[in-house]
Formats: C-alpha cells, structure tokens, sequence
C-alpha cells in the first residue's frame, strides 16, 4: 500500500510548527508559555472546574498540567479547593488577579493571532476548519 498520506503528515507538523513560532514568542512577550496560556484561556469567564474537565478542555496532557498548574497558582492567577461533590478531586479556578490578566492577555493574542488569520478568506477558513475537524475525527473514531 503506498504511503500517500506522507505528504499531508509532513504538512500538517510543518503547519503546527509555524503556528508554534508565530504564537509562542508574543505569549513569552506577556510572560508566559502557551500551555499556561491555554490553561488561562480555558478558565478565563468560567465557573471553577475539575482538573478532569480542564484536561479535556485544553491541549494540555495531564502529566504537563500538573507542573502548569502549580505555576500558575505560585503565580497567585488560580487557586484550587476542594471539590464540594467529590473529596478525591480538585475545582480550578482563576484568581481575581488570574482573571485580570485574562481580560488582558486573551484579547492581545487573539488580535495577533488575527493578523496571520486573516490573509485567508472566508471560505479558505471554512474548508481548513473542516479538513482538520475531518483529520480529527479519523485519528479519534
């Protein structure tokens, strides 16, 4: 069987890679990293949540989110307490100052993210989203 998908796997590491060095510096710029960011995001105008559910919501493996978590609440930007329905687990939350730095941070990426997004048009943006909702779908069925 020939190896035809070689090609769009090539491409679709070398398309994540460049999102990495295009957004990564401007998170380093705010002082953080782009798991601490996404963990911020996720969080960010939203109720207190399990790290199970926190997990699921980000692009974080749970070993990784154990250490970010811990930075993030020596950072004094979320707290954790005890989950009222659950003992063995933990509600996340963001601070009152981890919501601040939300507020700041999520819009600023976000419209330096749009710079790079918007060369494409609309229905480029369609069919890319679909592509990979398709890629998706193939490697979790």
């Amino acid at each position: 069987m020939p190896m035809n998908f070689l090609p769009t796997l090539r491409n679709l590491v070398s398309a994540y890679q460049s999102f990495e060095r295009y957004s990564a510096p401007d998170l380093k710029a705010m002082g953080m990293t782009t798991t601490q960011f996404d963990v911020i995001a996720t969080l960010g105008n939203q109720l207190p949540m399990t790290c199970k559910e926190l997990g699921k919501k980000t692009l974080v493996t749970k070993g990784t989110l154990t250490g970010v978590l811990e930075r993030l609440e020596a950072k004094g930007v979320l707290e954790r307490k005890l989950n009222p329905e659950d003992a063995r687990s933990q509600m996340i939350g963001l601070t009152k100052e981890g919501q601040t730095l939300f507020e700041k941070v999520f819009p600023a990426h976000l419209q330096h993210l749009e710079k790079a997004f918007s060369k494409l048009n609309k229905s480029e943006l369609e069919e890319i989203t679909k592509s990979l909702q398709l890629m998706n779908q193939i490697f979790t069925s």
